[in-house]
Parts: structure tokens; C-alpha cells; sequence
């Protein structure tokens, strides 16, 4: 469950980092938010079930878990920030 917390979290950091990194993209504070929330979230999940993030680690909670789950959620969060952007920018025209 904290593994899913964390996700979330970094997910909304991630989303917000990447709207103000890509200002053509951004859908706002609260947009972003959302979007990274959800992104984190999903990319949490998907990178736990790929074992390429350490997100269960048979319930211990350590640096290995935390980091594996913050990157995890902040990735999943920034890109899809970057693709619901796109395709908005995109339907926009």
C-alpha cells in the first residue's frame, strides 16, 4: 500500500515537472496533477509487474523500495503528462 502512495505522490511530482519542463504541453497545475496522479500510478503498477521496480520487496520498506517506487511513479507520471498533452495539442488543430 505505501508503494502505491509513493507512486501516486512522485506521480503528480512527475506530471508537474514535466508540464513545466515542456510549457507546449501542459494542462495547468491541476491538470497536471491529475494526469501525473493517474501516470504514476498505472507506471507503478505496470514497472512492479515487470519486476524493473521494487515496489512489493515482500513488505520491507527501504531505500530500495522507496527510490524503485518514487522513479517508477514520476516516469509513469511525466510521460503519460506528455502523451494527454500531445494528443490535446494535437485535437487542438
Amino acid at each position: 500500500m505505501e508503494a502505491l502512495i509513493m507512486n501516486l505522490i512522485s506521480g503528480a511530482v512527475g506530471g508537474n515537472v514535466a508540464g513545466a519542463a515542456m510549457k507546449n504541453l501542459s494542462l495547468g497545475t491541476l491538470g497536471n496533477s491529475v494526469v501525473g496522479i493517474l501516470g504514476g500510478g498505472l507506471g507503478g503498477q505496470l514497472l512492479g509487474m515487470l519486476g524493473m521496480a521494487s515496489g512489493d520487496g515482500g513488505g520491507t520498506f527501504d531505500l530500495a523500495n522507496i527510490a524503485g517506487s518514487v522513479a517508477s511513479g514520476g516516469v509513469g507520471g511525466a510521460a503519460l503528462l506528455a502523451v494527454v498533452g500531445a494528443v490535446k495539442k494535437a485535437m487542438g488543430k
